[in-house]
C-alpha cells in the first residue's frame, strides 16, 4: 500500500514541482579547488520531506515514469550549469547527470543533449552523462551506438561504479568514455584492504594511460583523502568534503575560494 501510494504520489510530483535536484561537489584533489557537481535527483515529498532516489527511482522505472523524470532532470541540470558558466566565466567546471537504463536507450535522448549542449553553448564534454556498466550487458552493441551519437552531441560519457559491474577492458579501450567513477566499497576499504588498496592504484593507472580522467565516490576521511592522494588520484567526491546540496549552496559554494 505504501508502494502505491508512492506511485500515485509521484505521478503528480513533476506538475506540483515537487522533484528537485541536489549537488554533489567534485574536488580537485591537488588544488582543493571546486572542479564541478554531479547533480542528484531528490523528491520533496509534502508529507514525508525529502525522499532518496533508491526509494522512488525504481517506483518510477515501473511505472514509466522515468522517461519524462529523467528529461527533467537533464534540462534542469543543463540550465543551471549554464547559469553557473555565466557567473564564473572561464573557470573549468563541469557537471555530469545520471541516466537509467531506460532512459539511457530512449529514442529521444540524443536529440535532447544534443539540443541543450548547442542551444546553452556548452562547452565540449562538460555536460557529462553517467552510466552504469549495465547498461553494456546484453546489448553492447546497441549501447555503443548511443554512447557514440551522445559523443558526437558534444556530451561527456562517465562510467559510473566502476569495478562493481562488467569490468571489461575492452569498452574501456573501444568506446568514448571521458570518466570513471571508482565505487565507494572500494574507498571505504582503502584504510583496512592493502589488496584494496591495490585494486585502485590499478584503476587509477589505467586510466591514465587510456587518458581518462578519474573520480573516487563516497571520500569520508582524511586518511582516505591521503591515500588517494599518494596514488595520484586527480578528482573526489563525498562527504569528507560536502554532502548533496541544494542549488543555493552549491551557488554559494562556487563563490567561495579553494
Amino acid at each position: 500500500m505504501d508502494r502505491m501510494d508512492l506511485e500515485i504520489d509521484l505521478r503528480h510530483a513533476m506538475e506540483r514541482r515537487e522533484l528537485v535536484l541536489y549537488y554533489q561537489p567534485k574536488i580537485h584533489i591537488e588544488t582543493g579547488r571546486l572542479a564541478g557537481f554531479e547533480a542528484l535527483l531528490r523528491w520533496n515529498h509534502p508529507r514525508l520531506g525529502l525522499v532518496p532516489p533508491l526509494r522512488f527511482i525504481p517506483i518510477a522505472e515501473e511505472a514509466g515514469l522515468i522517461i519524462p523524470i529523467g528529461a527533467w532532470a537533464l534540462d534542469t541540470a543543463a540550465r543551471q550549469f549554464a547559469a553557473w558558466r555565466a557567473m564564473a566565466p572561464g573557470r573549468p567546471l563541469d557537471i555530469s547527470v545520471n541516466l537509467s537504463v531506460k532512459q539511457f536507450f530512449d529514442r529521444d535522448l540524443v536529440e535532447q543533449v544534443g539540443r541543450l549542449v548547442k542551444e546553452l553553448e556548452l562547452p565540449a564534454g562538460t555536460f557529462g552523462l553517467e552510466v552504469t556498466e549495465t547498461v553494456l550487458i546484453g546489448e553492447m552493441q546497441k549501447a555503443a551506438d548511443v554512447l557514440r551519437r551522445l559523443h558526437a552531441a558534444g556530451a561527456g560519457l562517465l562510467i559510473d561504479d566502476f569495478g562493481t559491474g562488467y569490468s571489461s577492458l575492452n569498452y574501456l579501450a573501444s568506446l568514448p568514455f571521458d570518466s570513471l567513477k571508482i565505487d565507494r566499497t572500494f574507498i571505504a576499504r582503502l584504510e583496512q584492504d592493502e589488496s584494496c588498496t591495490e585494486v585502485v592504484r590499478a584503476v587509477i593507472s589505467l586510466a591514465r594511460n587510456l587518458k581518462l580522467d578519474v573520480v573516487a565516490e563516497g571520500v569520508e576521511t582524511e586518511a582516505q583523502l591521503e591515500c588517494l592522494r599518494r596514488l595520484e588520484c586527480p578528482h573526489v567526491q563525498g562527504y569528507y568534503y560536502s554532502k548533496p546540496v541544494d542549488a543555493k549552496l552549491a551557488t554559494e559554494m562556487l563563490q567561495r575560494p579553494a
